[in-house]
């Protein structure tokens, strides 16, 4: 008979049992939300079109787009993998542009004086017009879609990242410079710190508007993506598989919008949450 050591079970508070409970109740509660919301939703799909009497090829049922979904189920992953690609590239790229570029403003009052005007001047410009332009000079390729999400994702992370830099409470700045801390230990210790819960806003904005650059993108110009299929499934009188890839991109948006602030609220624990 061998003999093992006994191993201490870990013990548990009430406070512990409590926040275990309540996560419990907080999950159940989120999924019956979207359960609750998607019967919701394919409830009125079906009423609009029983209430109208709308003919199929112009709102299928959601039966209908759902073996869409089945039917076509490799076509549309393969574009939505486009869409996806395009949305995460414009995302690296303009969080990473717009943060160099609030840096850069926040420490030289000559950027700062000469780039606050073009940035207010480049949200005049409907960025959807420059998606011809960019087809043109790109190509039909995955780069016009990805400069679009650029282009969507800059502005608001700049500005975010820009106002979290500027309006670091004066009294930590002192305090550090007090204790002989440098430029760069005040940037990486105080400022950065102060300013990633406004970042973390831009970033959460940026989420949410990155597909619509993809997607504009695509509509005008693009050999894959699921703007690209919807495109070719009105062509093609193809109703469902157009309203599926729709749904796609709708889960797409949804599903990146949820993940973005999940990840922030892990990476910046001390960012307010209202959720």
């Amino acid at each position: 008979m061998i003999l093992r050591p006994n191993r201490p079970r870990p013990q548990y508070d009430n406070q512990d049992l409590a926040a275990l409970a309540d996560d419990e109740a907080g999950r159940l509660g989120r999924f019956l939300r979207l359960v609750v919301l998607l019967v919701g939703i394919v409830a009125f799909w079906y009423a609009v079109i029983a209430v109208t009497g709308t003919p199929s090829f112009i709102l299928p049922p959601p039966d209908a787009v759902f073996e869409s979904l089945i039917n076509d189920a490799g076509l549309l992953a393969d574009n939505a993998l486009t869409t996806i690609s395009e949305i995460l590239l414009g995302m690296v790229f303009g969080i990473s542009i717009g943060c160099l570029t609030a840096l850069w403003m926040t420490y030289s009052a000559s950027v700062r004086r000469w780039m606050l005007p073009v940035l207010v001047a480049s949200q005049a410009v409907p960025v959807y017009a420059l998606a011809p332009v960019l087809v043109l000079w790109f190509g039909f390729g995955i780069w016009p879609k990805v400069v679009m999400a650029t282009l969507i994702i800059y502005f608001p992370v700049t500005a975010a990242f820009f106002d979290g830099l500027r309006n670091t409470d004066r009294q930590w700045i002192d305090l550090a410079r007090a204790m002989g801390a440098s430029g760069s230990d005040i940037l990486r210790y105080v400022r950065l710190p102060a300013a990633l819960p406004a970042l973390a806003s831009g970033i959460r904005i940026a989420a949410a508007t990155a597909p619509i650059g993809a997607i504009v993108g695509e509509w005008v110009g693009a050999s894959a993506g699921l703007a690209h299929v919807m495109n070719l499934s009105k062509a093609q009188a193809e109703e469902p598989r157009m309203f599926a890839a729709l749904v796609l991109i709708a889960v797409i948006a949804v599903g990146l919008f949820f993940a973005v602030d999940r990840f922030l609220s892990w990476a910046i624990p001390w960012r307010a949450n209202s959720t």
